[in-house]
């Protein structure tokens, strides 16, 4: 009978030699570029050519949407404050959540899920946080810019 230690270090071979069998499993703690990546979940992408680039598209997506969670609008005005402050903590529990699944997608030291992720980002600011997208009044300071319904994420 071989059962398998809780921590996934070895196996005993259970002949009673007390001999341990270890699986052994790379863990890059450099940026390394490739498929053959471990993201967020054990054994997903998987080796896959297609499943690659749909982790890739999935941080991507998780990027983008801690940034419209940092700058969105959606609580109206003139609503209750409790309600205001339930809505506040859901959204600041999801946003924080998202953010830390983009953080350990980044820990898997690929260079695609880094550059994902950075994209990811920078789109997200792009369409939801600069100037870009934003329909101005015309004036000069930009305050016609409703604060988000969330403080900014800070380090």
């Amino acid at each position: 009978m071989e059962t398998t230690s809780h921590h996934g270090f070895g196996a005993f071979n259970g002949t009673g030699d007390g001999h341990m069998r270890h699986r052994r499993m790379m863990m890059h703690m450099s940026f390394y570029w490739g498929h053959k990546a471990e993201v967020l979940f054990s054994g997903w992408p998987g080796t896959s050519s297609v499943m690659y680039p749909l982790a890739l598209a999935f941080v991507f997506v998780l990027a983008v949407l801690v940034e419209w969670l940092s700058h969105c609008n959606i609580i109206k005005p003139g609503t209750n404050n409790l309600a205001v402050g339930l809505m506040q903590t859901a959204m600041y529990t999801v946003r924080s959540g998202l953010d830390y699944m983009v953080m350990l997608a980044v820990m898997s030291f690929n260079g695609g899920v880094f550059l994902a992720v950075v994209g990811g980002r920078a789109v997200g600011f792009l369409v939801f946080g600069s100037r870009a997208f934003r329909k101005t009044s015309g004036s000069a300071s930009g305050s016609d810019h409703a604060p988000s319904d969330l403080p900014p994420m800070k380090c």
